[in-house]
């Protein structure tokens, strides 16, 4: 990053010698191969994809969930080899195909509602989108749902080393060339010249998750700029990437002015981009803060409509709707396709 003019990111993490960046002690380069300390690798949900959970970040975001290996070097040391090796084992128990326009988290929720109904008793959950065969739906272990032929790099992030990623994506594809190649990405390291480097390994797609929209609210909650980030949903999109966006509902933090400016800088890119809003629950260094209620979250969703997005759904929902009447209300106010 900083050899291309971008100040280093908020990315000290934690080692038994003290505080070092995250990409000198959780990446390096030997013999020709990027190795990677790597948490874990299974078929997560509600995504119903193959998530590689990375450990250090350039973000030191008080709200993390995975804060015990993002803040700390912690993991196995994976070769991209190794990881393209696993997602070929992988690629053997995909039962759900998608086009690469697909390639997202967001249109997981279009196929299952991950009760294991359908499975188990032989019925459907009212809320099922009735897609999937029973044979398509199979246990992992954060629960049921299909396996579909995506893999993403999810929680740190090191997108700045860029060469890390187009290696792993070549080969990735190497082994299964019809497995799409997804980053879950703050976007910091996003720049036109690693965007470049991205492509030509084969990445696919983008999960952005755009954290605040004011700087200074970004840096207080993140440790770092969001400058370019906000540059970032255009210049994926000129660049033929599919393109998530995801905001998390943060009180007192991210509210309603913050997502209206969100909503809006990425339907000026286009309206038809996917967008999730997130319910915040408590956690790492935010531990005192509240979570949305059912009714912020339902404005929410509104100011995201209103601000010129079409496809809007509303994310973690157990944590704001707690009832069945709460529920109800849900379904009747924004439907059943906006429950992420």
């Amino acid at each position: 990053m900083e050899a291309q003019g971008y100040p280093r990111g908020s990315c000290a993490t934690e080692t038994p010698e003290g505080l070092k960046p995250a990409c000198q002690v959780t990446l390096k380069y030997e013999g020709g191969l990027w190795f990677r300390l790597i948490e874990a690798i299974h078929l997560s949900r509600p995504e119903d994809y193959l998530s590689i959970y990375q450990s250090g970040c350039n973000h030191t975001c008080l709200k993390c969930h995975s804060w015990y290996f993002t803040q700390k070097a912690t993991g196995t040391w994976m070769s991209t080899d190794r990881i393209a090796k696993i997602v070929a084992d992988y690629a053997e128990r995909i039962t759900v195909k998608e086009p690469k326009w697909r390639a997202t988290m967001w249109h997981a929720t279009d196929l299952c509602r991950h009760c294991g109904m359908c499975v188990l008793t032989g019925e459907r959950h009212p809320l099922c989108p009735n897609v999937l065969k029973p044979y398509q739906v199979v246990l992992s272990p954060q629960g049921w749902g299909p396996a579909r032929n995506i893999v993403a790099f999810t929680g740190g992030d090191i997108a700045c080393i860029a060469e890390f990623y187009a290696q792993a994506a070549e080969k990735i594809k190497k082994e299964c060339s019809d497995i799409w190649v997804l980053l879950e990405t703050n976007g910091y390291g996003l720049t036109p010249r690693n965007l470049e480097i991205l492509a030509s390994g084969g990445v696919d797609s983008f999960w952005l998750d755009i954290k605040a929209y004011d700087e200074e609210v970004y840096r207080k909650l993140c440790g770092t700029t969001n400058k370019w980030i906000l540059e970032a949903p255009k210049l994926i999109v000129d660049m033929g990437f599919t393109l998530e966006a995801l905001t998390l509902y943060i009180p007192g933090w991210v509210e309603l002015d913050q997502i209206a400016k969100i909503a809006k800088l990425i339907a000026d890119v286009d309206k038809s981009i996917p967008f999730t809003i997130l319910a915040f629950f408590p956690e790492y260094k935010l531990r005192d803060v509240r979570p949305p209620t059912l009714h912020e979250m339902i404005a929410a969703y509104y100011v995201a409509k209103n601000n010129g997005l079409e496809n809007v759904k509303l994310g973690n929902v157990s944590v704001f709707a707690k009832s069945e009447s709460d529920m109800e209300l849900l379904v009747n106010l924004i439907g059943v396709k906006a429950i992420g």
